[in-house]
């Protein structure tokens, strides 16, 4: 009886060091399923199970098959991108409150409308009566419509010495025209045309002492700040006075101040 019981449990040993050696082949979830319920069926009794398998302990299951959910792969959620105020673009803040901008800003500096130019004049007056040299001032004020082009109004006055028993030579030229100006940061050389009329002294024999007169020319203006410039200028003097033409000749420099 003793070695029956010890060739049992000699038998037992080997069985469970052969069991332990095997390694499991690595199954589905599906197959698994399936071998597990074919070891599993509940219709063949116990001593047919016991005979087809030989000993009691079936092959050791792996883990696939002691829990085949666990094995299933799955899909990780993609988790969606939360907005941020990084990826929205930046409204512009509002500029800050500037100072107000100048009454005149166009060309190569900020400038004004407004001109008003002061200075010496020396016409050289010429007639079929007498001619003359007279001295005085020239006065002008422009208005600027945009970059270049304003409108002008001049008058001048001026003397020369006593002719026809101790009666002194007076001119006067007035009018207004266009003129058209290249403004730069210092320099502003300019053309104009002003159409007016003329005034002459004294009375002569000849008839009226006014006139039509035009004065065709131009300068150039330095710029010594934004308010204050130096002006040199040259014209061309038409008058008409006695039904004749007169052919004369003006010069003038003086300051212009901006306004």
């Amino acid at each position: 009886m003793k070695r029956l019981f010890g060739l049992a449990a000699l038998l037992l040993g080997c069985t469970t060091v052969a069991q332990a050696q095997w390694v499991a082949p690595t199954l589905s979830p599906a197959r698994a399923i399936a071998l597990t319920n074919d070891k599993s069926d509940l219709s063949a009794g116990p001593t047919e199970a016991a005979s087809a398998s030989g000993p009691s302990f079936g092959p050791l299951l792996s883990l696939e098959q002691l829990f085949p959910t666990m094995a299933v792969p799955f899909a990780t959620p993609a988790i969606p991108a939360a907005p941020t105020s990084l990826a929205l673009t930046p409204e512009p803040a509002d500029p800050a409150a500037s100072s107000p901008a100048p009454k005149f800003v166009f060309g190569g500096r900020d400038d004004y409308r407004w001109q008003l130019a002061l200075g010496f004049d020396w016409i050289r007056f010429r007639s079929s009566i007498f001619d003359a040299s007279a001295v005085g001032f020239r006065t002008s004020v422009t208005y600027y419509t945009n970059s270049w082009f304003g409108l002008e109004g001049s008058v001048s006055a001026a003397y020369a010495p006593t002719i026809f028993q101790n009666e002194h030579v007076k001119l006067a030229l007035y009018g207004g025209g266009p003129k058209i100006a290249w403004r730069q940061r210092q320099w502003e050389p300019w053309l104009h045309a002003i159409v007016g009329g003329a005034h002459e002294q004294p009375q002569t024999a000849a008839g009226s002492r006014n006139a039509f007169g035009t004065e065709i020319g131009g300068g150039a203006d330095y710029r010594f700040n934004p308010r204050f410039s130096g002006r040199l200028q040259a014209d061309y003097v038409y008058t008409r006075f006695w039904s004749q033409s007169q052919n004369s000749f003006e010069l003038s420099a003086g300051l212009v101040i901006h306004f």
